[in-house]
């Protein structure tokens, strides 16, 4: 359980809390060459690949996989990298293995196309099953190269739920309530206590750790897992209390917008937000992308986030604002605490809050 919040020490808190996290400063180059080692390692021997978000939908997802195909290997992305996770899983699989994409929207056919096409070279056993809003000419594109797409209501379910009604819910009770409980986080519906310690435990520990402890406890994690999220909450919550803090709240028609910056969980901070009388939270985060959450009066997220290329739900979206050049963009981003990605975020709300449904 190495993968936790950074330790702060002496460490100037608020400094701290408005810049990436340590792994972010690791160069591109060298992540690759780490990430490209370990697949190297394991993908060719292997008969399954799961490529999937690493939240813990996307993690619950591979968890699935694993029951039904015991071995199969799980390489975790991000909705920013697919086209080249996509790409490594490509140039290592052997020919006709079976190939499943979890909880992963792409934004455009010209982001996935080639190296979606590179792997059907590969292998026609490839299913992709998800739960955002997809463009219909993305999905009738990947349909069309004969890839199996099965698509989920983005506002009843989580992509676990798809995976799991593809397998014909042919799960234990344990799995099955798994998937119920990594659903009650990713639509934010709060209910059950156990769904906030998966996503902590998701977002903090090693991968393949997470996987291996939920096929075998399933939602029910440990003592000693409750423990390390609870010891790690302290440093989350603190984060959460200074983007809150710092966030400002706008007028925009009959919307009030709440948008903030900082290092920190997204979905409590916009809470935290919508407490204070937001009906729509943006937060910058110091990577430099955006996280959009709606609420019961506000539901375009998706529409926001699709300006700028991104995606996701009517009640909760993501996107890259700008296009950061160098670590001189990032350094300007920082010191200005998103400035430049502020005003392009609130001039696009501003149209859209202008226009009719």
């Amino acid at each position: 359980m190495e993968k936790s919040p950074e330790s702060h020490g002496e460490v100037d808190l608020e400094r701290t809390s408005l810049l990436p996290g340590k792994g972010f400063f690791i160069p591109e180059s060298i992540r690759l060459e780490l990430n490209e080692k370990g697949l190297e390692e394991i993908i060719p021997s292997t008969k399954v690949v799961v490529v999937t978000d690493s939240d813990a939908d996307g993690l619950t997802c591979a968890a699935l996989v694993q029951e039904k195909h015991p071995g199969a290997v799980c390489v975790p992305t991000n909705p920013y990298e697919i086209e080249s996770c996509i790409e490594r899983v490509s140039s290592l699989i052997s020919p006709d293995i079976i190939v499943y994409i979890c909880d992963l929207c792409p934004d455009s056919i010209e982001e996935i196309e080639e190296s979606l096409r590179s792997l059907y070279d590969k292998t026609e056993n490839i299913f992709w099953c998800d739960h955002h809003r997809w463009d219909a000419d993305i999905y009738e594109f990947i349909v069309s190269l004969g890839i199996q797409v099965e698509l989920g209501d983005s506002e009843k379910v989580c992509a676990a739920d798809v995976v799991f009604d593809f397998f014909e819910g042919d799960f234990s009770r344990k799995i099955k309530d798994l998937v119920e409980v990594t659903r009650d986080h990713d639509l934010w519906i709060c209910k059950d206590d156990r769904s906030g310690y998966l996503a902590d435990y998701a977002n903090w520990a090693p991968n393949k750790e997470y996987i291996d402890t939920v096929r075998e406890y399933g939602a029910d994690l440990p003592e000693e897992v409750i423990e390390f999220v609870e010891k790690n909450r302290e440093g989350k919550i603190d984060l959460i209390r200074r983007a809150i803090g710092r966030a400002e709240y706008i007028k925009m028609g009959k919307y009030v917008a709440g948008i903030t910056y900082g290092k920190c969980s997204q979905n409590e901070v916009a809470e935290g937000m919508r407490g204070e009388g937001a009906d729509v939270c943006i937060i910058i985060k110091p990577t430099g992308g955006v996280s959009i959450r709606g609420s019961d009066r506000f539901n375009r997220c998706h529409e926001m986030a699709q300006e700028f290329n991104g995606g996701g739900h009517p009640k909760a979206a993501g996107c890259m604002v700008i296009e950061f050049r160098d670590m001189l963009d990032y350094a300007q981003h920082w010191i200005t605490r998103g400035n430049e990605t502020k005003e392009a975020i609130l001039s696009v709300l501003e149209k859209i809050v202008e226009e009719p449904i």
